[in-house]
């Protein structure tokens, strides 16, 4: 997980209702915890704490970041000219909408904007996840029933034109 990655955390964070995010992956956590502003003018503490890294240059955070390349994207697309659709939550990665059934798509499917290429369930809630490209699949980063967080790479997809 890059800084870039962090700080899109702490602004979700930030903006949500929830006082506090917690996420671990091989071995290193981070940690988010937004607490009640000071004054009424004042904006929330966020506190940052993870195992080894670098200190962030997170306005306004604590603690160290995770160290490049060891957080929840799988290593760089094959192909860097490749479209990523990305998980917007954190949850469990389904291909298929039951488990007898046939995936949304295969690797070589032809999609097109607003296509149910997965769903991610959190919370008991299946949230079917849409291309937002026409393309061909090149890419499928995760296996079925994984885990995913927020922001992990998904998909690669070889736009057309």
């Amino acid at each position: 997980m890059n800084i870039d990655q962090i700080r899109e955390l702490i602004q979700a964070v930030c903006d949500s209702g929830i006082t506090e995010l917690e996420l671990e992956r091989t071995g290193v956590k981070i940690r988010i915890r937004k607490e009640a502003p000071s004054s009424p003018a004042g904006s929330p503490t966020v506190t940052v704490e993870t195992t080894g890294g670098v200190a962030p240059e997170v306005p306004g955070a604590t603690g160290a970041a995770i160290p490049e390349g060891s957080g929840a994207s799988p290593p760089a697309a094959a192909e860097p000219d490749l479209h990523v659709i990305r998980s917007p939550m954190v949850g469990t990665f389904y291909r298929a909408a039951k488990p007898d059934a046939d995936p949304f798509v295969q690797v070589a499917d032809r999609v097109r904007s607003g296509q149910t290429l997965c769903i991610v369930e959190a919370m008991k809630l299946m949230n079917e996840i849409p291309s937002d490209a026409d393309g061909e699949i090149a890419e499928i980063y995760v296996n079925n029933g994984e885990p995913v967080e927020y922001n992990q790479a998904l998909f690669g997809i070889r736009r057309t034109g």
